[in-house]
C-alpha cells in the first residue's frame, strides 16, 4: 500500500473490495496514519479509530448523518458509536479482507473534512 498525503486520499474514492488482496501491514498502517491527526490503530492494528466530545447529542447525530451520507456515497461504511450523549467515536477495517485497506485510510480522510461541533 502506497503512503499518501491528506489531500491525495480525500480526492480518491473507495474501491469495492470482495477480498483477495492482502491488508495493509503494521508499518505501513501506522505510516499512513502519520497523515491523519487523531486517528489510531485498534483491535490489534485490524482497524482505525478516531474519538470526538460533541457540543451535544444533537451535534452527535448531526455529524453521524454526515458520515452515513458519506459513507453511502463512497461505498465503504465505517462502525459508528455514541457513548454517554456526546462521545462518538468511528472505526473503519475492510471486512472483506479483515484488516485495513486504502478504503479505510480514503474515507477517514474525507471524515475529517465534515463538519462537527465540538464541546
Amino acid at each position: 500500500m502506497e503512503i499518501q498525503s491528506l489531500d491525495a486520499l480525500t480526492k480518491k474514492k473507495c474501491v469495492p473490495c470482495e477480498g483477495g488482496v492482502p491488508p495493509a501491514t503494521l508499518q505501513q498502517a501506522q505510516a499512513q496514519l502519520e497523515k491523519l491527526p487523531g486517528w489510531k490503530l485498534s483491535e490489534n492494528g485490524q482497524r482505525i479509530r478516531k474519538d470526538w466530545t460533541v457540543k451535544n447529542f444533537m451535534a452527535g447525530m448531526r455529524f453521524f448523518n454526515e458520515v452515513a451520507r458519506l459513507a453511502e456515497e463512497d461505498g465503504h461504511h465505517p462502525d459508528i458509536h455514541l457513548s454517554g450523549y456526546r462521545d462518538v467515536w468511528i472505526e473503519l477495517w475492510t471486512h472483506a479482507i479483515g484488516g485495513l485497506s486504502e478504503n479505510d485510510f480514503i474515507l477517514a480522510a474525507k471524515i475529517d473534512q465534515l463538519p462537527i461541533e465540538l464541546r
